[in-house]
């Protein structure tokens, strides 16, 4: 209902059924591609296939637009565990400089990568949510959908973008407003976009910097936090990850110290692999 209400209604609702050619159908999976929603595109075309099928299986006499362009054919999904190497990450923050953007929106990504959210978590944050004093971020439960509230433990780099942004932000309640309207906030699709332009762009200068999505960023900062040798207990609670099962019941422990050392550990590596011509490196401490 919702991808016919935003995407399908427009373009072919008042059109017969035999007005609606394969390239139309193109068009607008392509359409839907480029604003960063390549799963939407596909879907898309499943409710038009859907719809052809079940008024062809009734007697209607027309051609199935969906038949002629596949799947395959919008968009190729990339296998769900990619992460940036630091090399990448390095790449990224370069890129992100080079795009036509605001400069808001290449805050979010960075902030994104230092505090290891869910792109919906940044992009609905509000003000209240933000405790300067005591550096740290708390997403209500409901917002969470989880049976309790979220605390993000703000290094020194992620405190300072808030404030950056919050003076970008004017009179709005959204840490990321939308430019069109103080009043709502931001489209997630904007940061699909962001970085979709910036690995492109890369690509476009022979840079080694792959294709990868914002919820990649997630992926990266726990598979590097790993691979540095941090606890896995204190990397599931920034991901806010609920545990199961017999763990979950004798593990009730928030380790906030640790996670804010750590969380603060992760964003000096990040400075160290961006601000300097350096490679990897691995190691606690």
């Amino acid at each position: 209902q919702s991808v016919f209400e935003r995407d399908l209604k427009a373009p072919f609702g008042r059109l017969k059924m035999g007005e609606i050619t394969h390239e139309d159908l193109r068009a607008l999976c392509d359409k839907i591609v480029e604003r960063g929603a390549p799963a939407t595109a596909v879907h898309a075309r499943e409710v038009v296939q859907m719809v052809y099928r079940y008024a062809i299986e009734r007697g209607h006499r027309c051609e199935n637009p969906a038949d002629l362009v596949r799947p395959t054919s919008i968009a190729r999904f990339q296998p769900r565990d990619r992460s940036l190497s630091p090399e990448e990450i390095k790449l990224l923050y370069h890129y992100l400089e080079r795009v036509s953007t605001a400069p808001t929106i290449r805050l979010a990504v960075k902030l994104l990568l230092l505090t290891m959210l869910r792109k919906s978590e940044l992009v609905e944050a509000v003000w209240e949510e933000i405790n300067f004093t005591e550096a740290v971020w708390t997403i209500p439960a409901e917002r969470m959908k989880r049976r309790n509230p979220h605390n993000i433990y703000l290094s020194n780099q992620a405190l300072d973008i808030f404030v950056a942004l919050k003076t970008c932000a004017g009179g709005s309640r959204y840490v990321l407003p939308s430019r069109y309207d103080p009043d709502i906030p931001m489209s997630k699709a904007t940061l699909n976009q962001v970085t979709s332009l910036a690995y492109k762009a890369a690509q476009n200068d022979n840079k080694p910097l792959g294709k990868f999505t914002v919820h990649d960023l997630r992926r990266t900062a726990s598979t590097l936090l790993h691979e540095a040798g941090y606890n896995t207990d204190w990397i599931e609670k920034c991901l806010a990850h609920e545990q199961k099962g017999v763990r979950a019941v004798y593990n009730k422990a928030e380790y906030a110290e640790q996670r804010r050392a750590m969380l603060q550990d992760w964003a000096d590596m990040i400075d160290r692999w961006t601000t300097r011509p350096g490679v990897q490196e691995r190691g606690v401490g």
